[in-house]
């Protein structure tokens, strides 16, 4: 009678192991070299490869070519985060790159229509080796917003690196001009930020002062409405608007608050001599208490009695215009 065995264990003699007889030898033998990654079609060094080609083969169709020079092919995959900003629109992308902003990638759009700011901006982004990938339309829409008018290209830039707002004013001592701000009290819209940087730009302004909280930062629509002068004129950014405003009049600067019901009225403003800091409200509750407190004059625009407002950014526009034609006849 077989004794029982633990739970579990057979009972059976093991037996002599049958050998493989050599059919595993096959696996034991090289294969060759392992092809590079940009040679798989399915890795995704092969698929920017092949991006890259047919961008080059688009651009010597559209006779844009560069002379047989290699664009770089360290692309990078479309991302949209807190700290990438993607500019978009033909005039704000050559602007930035003209500018030497940093960049991470330039976007082009599949099959795009060359013209001269297309190729300029190819060319610049080339030199200073910026990745450019060739991507579908809708995935250029997705990544610039599907309201936005691209023009078939757009590049990703890092979050806006604001200037110290005293800064401003030094910069400006420094390069012998009269310091002609502007600052914004409770402006959230992108838009007329930008259309605010652009006449900054225009008009002779050194700069353009946001408040830490309850404003807009330099964001792309802010870029795109610029039409590229963001890459010129400083933004700077005050943890505080009351007090950095009570810091410059310190510096001699006079603070001038834009208001409907202002005591002066801009054509008779007699203080464009001197350095100005000039505050917009939003266009729905003007200035703050504490920011109309600060302010040394309350200032307004004539306008049309069927017209209740001007918005922020033809307020800040007319303002400034005045001002420099002032200036101009000093």
């Amino acid at each position: 009678m077989a004794k029982p065995g633990r739970p579990g264990a057979s009972n059976k003699k093991k037996g002599p192991t049958v050998g493989s007889g050599g059919q595993g030898r096959q696996a034991l033998e090289g294969r060759g070299p392992t092809p590079k990654a940009e040679d798989r079609s399915w890795h995704p060094a092969g698929k920017r490869k092949a991006a890259q080609e047919r961008l080059t083969a688009a651009k010597t169709r559209a006779g844009g070519g560069n002379g047989g020079g290699q664009q770089s092919n360290r692309s990078r995959a479309p991302k949209k985060s807190a700290d990438v900003e993607v500019v978009s629109g033909r005039n704000s992308v050559l602007e930035a790159l003209r500018a030497k902003i940093p960049a991470n990638t330039l976007y082009i759009a599949s099959r795009i229509e060359m013209d001269d700011r297309v190729k300029e901006a190819l060319s610049l982004a080339t030199k200073r080796g910026i990745p450019v990938l060739e991507v579908m339309r809708p995935e250029l829409d997705r990544m610039t917003g599907e309201n936005s008018v691209n023009q078939g290209i757009a590049i990703s830039v890092p979050a806006y690196e604001y200037a110290h707002p005293m800064d401003l004013i030094s910069r400006a001592v420094d390069r012998g001009h009269t310091p002609l701000l502007v600052a914004l009290d409770g402006v959230t819209d992108p838009r007329n930020l930008g259309a605010i940087i652009r006449s900054t730009a225009a008009f002779g302004g050194h700069g353009v002062i946001v408040p830490q909280r309850r404003s807009v930062g330099v964001t792309a629509a802010a870029w795109k409405t610029s039409a590229g002068a963001a890459a010129r004129t400083p933004v700077a950014m005050a943890a505080n608007l009351t007090q950095t405003l009570k810091a410059m009049k310190a510096e001699g600067v006079f603070v001038l608050g834009l208001d409907g019901d202002g005591d002066m009225s801009l054509p008779k403003l007699e203080l464009a001599d001197r350095p100005l800091v000039i505050v917009v409200g939003s266009e729905g509750k003007g200035l703050s208490r504490l920011v109309t407190e600060t302010c040394d004059a309350i200032v307004s625009i004539p306008i049309s009695a069927a017209t209740e407002s001007l918005n922020a950014g033809i307020a800040a526009s007319v303002a400034l215009y005045e001002v420099a034609r002032r200036r101009a006849a000093l």
